[in-house]
């Protein structure tokens, strides 16, 4: 070492200073905490566009079982009796196959429903339990 220079120290970081980064640091919490629930609900909002697809499907098989009963208390009427048993064997399926998506339809509802960011408020939980116990409160 040259004579009369003394090592340079790195200063630590003022009050003031300390207090800026954390406040950005908080910002850039709450804002990456925002964004993730965005997602989130977004997720859940899809399930339960799908779901209402399904309730729709439901709907639509569900009419035309009810157009082929129709049809089947028609021929029972008009023709023999092998007839109107086929047509009602139709209609009955058709009943059940909207029965299936009925329930696969109430199933992807319950995956949405609450459309609540559960992920997002357990890491904010997570975040205010973390800061306060930090800050030796």
């Amino acid at each position: 070492m040259a004579a009369g220079t003394a090592p340079q120290h790195q200063q630590d970081p003022s009050t003031g200073e300390l207090v800026s980064r954390l406040s950005s640091e908080i910002s850039q919490l709450v804002r990456d905490e925002l964004q993730l629930a965005q997602v989130e609900v977004t997720r859940k909002a899809k399930q339960a566009g799908i779901g209402a697809g399904m309730f729709g499907a439901a709907g639509v098989l569900a009419h035309y079982a009810g157009g082929v009963l129709i049809a089947t208390a028609i021929l029972a009427l008009a023709l023999a009796l092998d007839a109107w048993l086929a047509a009602l064997i139709v209609g009955v399926v058709l009943l059940a196959a909207a029965g299936v998506a009925a329930l696969a339809g109430k199933k992807r509802m319950s995956r949405a429903a609450p459309p609540v960011p559960t992920q997002a408020v357990a890491n904010v939980r997570e975040d205010v339990q973390t800061l306060r116990h930090g800050s030796g409160s």
